[in-house]
């Protein structure tokens, strides 16, 4: 059995971005070089600038062997990553990271109380912050669920 045909292998597709699965770095390093091939014909490559590695699992401290690509560039091992504005952080089990988007949100509610200071109304102010600030946390826990 080859490291291709283990089970547990998953690619998912969102626009231009990739999302390759395995369960193990020697399935995740053959899939990798699957996606280099088929990306070759449509003279496309990957932007090792912008992709990482990150393991999750009971094994997820141990060190890992780099994925390569044909280039003999390295794709690099990370302790947390974003798709899709969601950060997902390297542990045992899956876990996401709230973060930024509450990071997002206070600074968007800075902004509002900058802007409005004490003029405003307690019911102005709150539906600012609702339509303005709450928006972004909402999508971030709802593509998090």
């Amino acid at each position: 059995m080859t490291c291709l045909s283990a089970p547990g292998v998953c690619v998912i597709l969102s626009a231009d971005d990739i999302l390759l699965l395995s369960p193990s770095v020697c399935g995740l390093d053959a899939l990798t070089k699957t996606c280099e091939i088929e990306l070759d014909k449509f003279d496309m490559v990957i932007n090792t600038r912008k992709s990482c590695c990150l393991r999750i699992g009971p094994q997820n401290n141990a060190s890992c062997l780099p994925v390569s690509l044909s280039d003999d560039t390295v794709i690099s091992w990370v302790d947390k990553m974003r798709y899709l504005g969601i950060f997902i952080v390297r542990s045992r089990k899956f876990k996401c990271s709230l973060e930024h988007a509450k990071k997002s949100f206070y600074r968007a509610a800075n902004v509002v109380f900058a802007k409005i200071g004490r003029v405003a109304s307690k019911e102005v102010t709150l539906q600012l912050i609702k339509v303005k600030c709450l928006q972004y946390y909402y999508m971030v826990l709802k593509r998090a669920l």
